[in-house]
């Protein structure tokens, strides 16, 4: 099977004058040469085209795939993650990872966090800032949680993120308006344990392959997985396998809301604990990180005893049976 790779590769991006916080979301030479080996290895002939402007430059001249791994993030838009299998779907081709639809709507925060509750799922109570003057409306209780609609890889999250009063939650509200040129998701501040749930296949047959919780370190950023805390996990995050009532009530939610939102060939949901220790919904990734060994995704499979080949090679068996059927 002729499997085509599309992909933002954050050097080509740098070269092109974005910031380093502009292309956070976007992978690294080495993600790229670790999915394309380990395909090699499962026996499909691989092809990198790269980012959604060579996509559709490949596809004017001819070039087709029996399949497209895609870890397009896109750059513009709040349909960005959507615009390549959007395209795909034009041309017929299948894609491994979800569908525009799902893709859309679990980029917006906002959007994802209005289903998920009138589903009857736990989340925090929340509120979508448009605008400066839409914080005057917001009547939750602090502490608060603010950060950008539509946003990844902990980009405008740090430890101005929690918010205790009015005159920060303006500040913050407005600073992320002007810093991101999107709106603001402030929700309740939930205190309590921070997880992170993988999953992998899609409909019926989507599984929990595993579970891990996020610890702190003394040098970390405090109460926030931030993009800096992510960055340097290595002095900054313990991850820690997760056992009994715990594990089970928030992979139950994982998988709860990954199928309602119509996720498929695998993805992360990430758990937070509120002061009562009850889970709750914080955002879904259908289009998770995949470096074996800096991705959230591979590392809690790693936890739990899945190595990498093995995480991609079910990917993979999800994504060719939706060829096949």
């Amino acid at each position: 099977m002729k499997i085509g790779i599309t992909y933002d590769l954050r050097s080509e991006y740098l070269a092109m004058g974005f910031t380093e916080d502009e292309t956070a979301e976007f992978d690294k030479e080495g993600t790229i040469d670790a999915i394309e080996n380990v395909l090699n290895k499962l026996n499909f002939q691989t092809e990198r085209i790269g980012h959604l402007k060579q996509l559709v430059g490949r596809l004017y001249q001819g070039h087709r795939w029996d399949l497209v791994f895609n870890i397009c993030e896109g750059m513009y838009g709040n349909g960005r993650e959507a615009q390549v299998p959007a395209l795909l779907d034009a041309y017929n081709i299948p894609y491994v990872f979800s569908s525009p639809l799902a893709l859309t709507l679990t980029l917006d925060k906002g959007l994802t966090k209005r289903v998920i509750r009138d589903a009857g799922l736990a989340t925090p109570d929340f509120f979508i800032v448009n605008k400066p003057d839409d914080v005057g409306k917001i009547n939750l209780q602090f502490p608060l949680f603010a950060k950008p609609v539509a946003e990844g890889t902990g980009k405008g999250i740090n430890a101005n993120s929690i918010i205790y009063n009015k005159e920060e939650l303006e500040a913050q509200c407005r600073f992320l308006l002007s810093e991101y040129k999107q709106p603001v998701l402030v929700e309740t501040f939930l205190s309590g344990r921070e997880f992170t749930v993988g999953i992998v296949g899609t409909g019926d047959e989507a599984k929990v392959v595993g579970s891990m919780e996020i610890v702190l370190m003394e040098n970390a950023e405090k109460n926030v997985y931030s993009s800096i805390n992510k960055e340097e996990y290595e002095t900054r995050i313990k991850y820690k396998k997760v056992f009994g009532k715990d594990k089970d009530a928030c992979e139950v939610l994982a998988l709860e809301t990954y199928k309602l939102l119509g996720c498929e060939d695998g993805g992360r949901a990430d758990i937070r604990m509120d002061g009562n220790g009850i889970p709750n919904f914080i955002e879904i990734n259908p289009l998770a990180g995949l470096h074996p060994e800096h991705s959230d995704l591979p590392i809690l499979c790693n936890l739990v005893g899945i190595p990498y080949e093995e995480l991609m090679g079910m990917i993979m068996d999800s994504a060719v049976k939706k060829v096949r059927t």
